[in-house]
C-alpha cells in the first residue's frame, strides 16, 4: 500500500494538514469580519467628533494654523496647567501603588473569612463616577465638612484632596491588576530560594518582584493614565487654583469659548495617551508570555504568626478609613436634613432643571442599558477579532484603538458630537441614543478586558477541530466559546452598565436640560449656593453610590478568578 498517496494531497499536504490550513484562513477572513462593525462604530463615534472639533479649532479659512500650537504652548498658565497634571499624575501614582501593593499581597495570597466581600468592597471605588467620588471627599475634607467640624482641617483647595480622591478610585487597580497575578505565582519558587538560604526579604527581591514588575508596571501606567486625564475629581475638589489637561479643555471649551486653545490641548492629551498605551501594551505582552502561572485557588492560605495577622489587619484599617469612610460620610451628609434631601428630589423648583432631580435615576438607568447593550455587542466582536495573540500588527493597533476612548478627553468627545453629528444623515443632536453612544465608548474598553483574558484561556485545539469537522466560525463561536465565557459576558455587561451610569466628561455636554443624568445633576447641584443644593447632591450622590455597588456585588458572585484585568 502506498502511504504517501493516501496521506498527502495532490499539493503535497495530507489533509489534515490541509484543512488546518484552510481554518486558519477562514479564521483569518472571520476576524477581519468581526472587527468589521467595531472599527465602524469607532471611526464614527470617535474618531470623527475628535477630529471635527480639533479641525474647528486649528483651520480656518481651509487653512491649517499649526502655528497656533507653540502660541499656546508659550503661555505660562497653559505651562502650569500641564506641569500640574503631570506631577499630580506621578505622586498620584506613587501614592496609590504604596498603599494598595500590601492590600494585593493580602487578597493574592490569605484566605480568610471575608475575603471576597473585601474583595468587592475595595472594587467599587473604581467603578463609581467621579462625580461621587469628588463629592464624597468635599464631604469629608471641603467646608463643612467632617474635617472641619471636627478638627477645623479643610483641604478642598489642596492638592492634598485631590491626590487622597486618586488613591480612593484607583486602589482597586493595583488590587486587581497586581493581585490577579500574584495569586498566581508558585509560592514553591520563592520557598526553594528560602530553602537554599536566602532571607525572606532575599527571596522576594531576587524571585517575585521581578515577575511582578510587568504587572505592578501595567497597574502604574493605568493609574498614570486614569489620574492625568482626572476630570471630575479636580473639577469639584480643585477650584480655580488647580486644573489638569481635561478640566483646562472643559474651561476652554464652555467657559472661555477658545477652541483652538482647547483643540491644542487635546492633541497634547492625546500624543501622552498614546504613548501611556503603548508602554501598557508592552508590560501586557510580557505579563502574558514570560511567567509560569498556577490556579490562584491553590496559592491561597491562612495567615499564621503576629506578623501576618497584623499586616491584615493594617489592610482591613486602610479599606476602612481610606475608602469606607468618605463614603460613610457622604451618607451621612445626604441625610443631614432627616428625609429632607430627599425628599426634595422629587420637587421641581425651576431652577437648575426643567424636571424634577429625582428623574435624573431613571433617565441614567435607562441610558446605561442601552449603552450597556451597544458596549457588549461592539466589545463582544473585538474581543472574537483579538483572540490569537500572534495575530499581527494589524490586531495590535486594533486592540490599542479600542483602549483610546479611556485617555483621551471626554470633553472633547462630548463636544465633538455636538459639532459633528449635526447633518443628516448623522444629525443625532436631538436625539436621546447620543447619551448612550457617548457612554458606550467608555464601556467597549471594560467589555474587551473582562472577556479577552477569557477567551483566549479557551483551547484553541477545539475550535481547530470544530473547523475542521466544518464548522462556521459563527458556529464555533455558538457552541465551542459563548458556553465557556457566558458568565464573563454578564461580568462585562455589569462593568459597561456601572461605567456607563457614572460618565460624566461627555454627557455634560450632550445630556439636555429636560433629561439630565446622575452625574451631570449632581454636578449641577453642587455648582449653586444653598444648603439645600449641597444636600440634594449628597443624595443622589449616595442614591448612584448604592446602584453602582450593587451592580458590583453582584458582579463578584459571577466572577471566576480569571474573569478579565478588571
Amino acid at each position: 500500500m502506498d502511504l504517501a498517496r493516501t496521506e498527502v494531497s495532490p499539493a503535497g499536504a495530507s489533509p489534515a494538514e490541509a484543512g488546518r490550513a484552510a481554518a486558519k484562513r477562514r479564521g483569518t477572513a472571520a476576524r477581519l469580519g468581526l472587527m468589521a462593525l467595531p472599527v465602524a462604530f469607532f471611526a464614527v463615534f470617535f474618531a470623527y467628533p475628535v477630529t471635527a472639533i480639533v479641525a474647528r479649532g486649528l483651520k480656518a479659512d481651509g487653512v491649517w494654523r499649526l502655528g497656533r500650537i507653540g502660541e499656546v504652548l508659550a503661555q505660562s498658565d497653559v505651562r502650569q496647567v500641564l506641569w500640574f497634571t503631570t506631577w499630580q499624575a506621578l505622586v498620584s501614582t506613587v501614592l496609590t501603588l504604596l498603599i494598595a501593593l500590601p492590600g494585593a499581597y493580602v487578597l493574592a495570597r490569605f484566605d480568610f473569612p471575608g475575603r471576597q466581600l473585601l474583595r468587592a468592597v475595595v472594587t467599587v471605588p473604581f467603578v463609581l463616577p467621579t462625580v461621587v467620588v469628588g463629592t464624597a471627599f468635599l464631604a469629608l475634607v471641603g467646608r463643612g465638612g467632617l474635617l472641619d467640624e471636627l478638627w477645623g482641617v479643610r483641604l478642598d483647595t489642596t492638592v492634598w484632596a485631590i491626590l487622597l480622591a486618586h488613591v480612593f478610585f484607583n486602589y482597586a487597580v493595583v488590587v486587581r491588576t497586581v493581585g490577579g497575578l500574584w495569586g498566581q505565582l508558585d509560592p514553591r519558587q520563592e520557598e526553594a530560594a528560602r530553602m537554599l538560604g536566602a532571607s525572606r526579604f532575599t527571596a522576594w527581591r531576587t524571585v517575585t518582584l521581578p515577575a511582578l514588575a510587568p504587572a505592578v508596571a501595567a497597574a502604574a501606567l493605568m493609574v498614570f493614565l486614569f489620574t492625568f486625564t482626572s476630570f471630575g475629581v479636580v473639577q469639584i475638589l480643585g477650584g480655580p487654583t488647580f486644573a489638569t489637561l481635561e478640566v483646562e479643555i472643559y474651561r476652554q471649551t464652555s467657559e472661555i469659548f477658545d477652541l483652538s486653545t482647547a483643540a491644542v490641548l487635546t492633541m497634547i492629551q492625546f500624543a501622552a495617551v498614546g504613548a501611556i498605551l503603548a508602554l501598557h501594551a508592552w508590560t501586557v505582552r510580557r505579563r502574558e508570555t514570560a511567567l509560569r502561572l498556577v490556579d490562584a485557588s491553590r496559592t491561597a492560605r491562612r495567615p499564621h504568626g503576629a506578623g501576618q495577622w497584623a499586616l491584615l489587619a493594617g489592610v482591613v484599617a486602610t479599606v476602612a478609613v481610606l475608602l469606607l469612610l468618605p463614603l460613610a460620610v457622604l451618607v451621612e451628609r445626604s441625610f443631614g436634613a432627616g428625609l429632607g434631601h430627599y425628599r426634595a428630589l422629587t420637587r421641581d423648583d425651576g431652577g437648575v432643571f426643567l424636571v424634577a432631580p429625582i428623574e435624573a435615576v431613571g433617565n441614567s438607568l435607562g441610558y446605561a442599558v442601552a449603552a450597556t447593550a451597544i458596549a457588549v455587542v461592539i466589545g463582544t466582536l473585538a474581543s472574537a477579532a483579538l483572540i490569537r495573540r500572534d495575530a499581527g500588527r494589524l490586531v495590535r493597533g486594533f486592540d490599542a484603538l479600542l483602549m483610546l476612548p479611556l485617555g483621551v478627553s471626554a470633553v472633547t468627545v462630548g463636544f465633538g458630537f455636538l459639532i459633528a453629528l449635526d447633518e443628516p444623515p448623522l444629525d443625532l443632536r436631538a436625539s436621546w441614543i447620543l447619551v448612550p453612544l457617548a457612554q458606550a465608548l467608555v464601556g467597549v474598553p471594560f467589555v474587551v478586558r473582562t472577556m479577552l483574558p477569557v477567551l483566549r484561556a479557551v483551547d484553541v485545539r477545539l475550535r481547530e477541530a470544530a473547523a475542521v469537522l466544518g464548522a462556521s466560525p459563527w458556529r464555533v463561536w455558538r457552541e465551542v466559546d459563548l458556553p465557556m465565557v457566558r458568565r464573563a459576558v454578564l461580568v462585562a455587561a455589569g462593568f459597561a452598565f456601572a461605567v456607563s451610569l457614572g460618565e460624566f466628561g461627555a454627557t455634560v455636554f450632550i445630556a439636555r436640560p429636560d433629561n439630565p443624568t446622575l452625574p451631570v445633576a449632581v454636578a449641577r447641584l453642587l455648582g449653586r449656593p444653598g444648603e439645600i443644593n449641597y444636600g440634594q447632591a449628597m443624595a443622589l450622590s449616595t442614591i448612584l453610590m448604592l446602584v453602582c455597588a450593587v451592580a458590583l456585588l453582584l458582579l463578584e458572585r459571577l466572577r471566576t478568578d480569571r474573569s478579565g484585568e478588571f
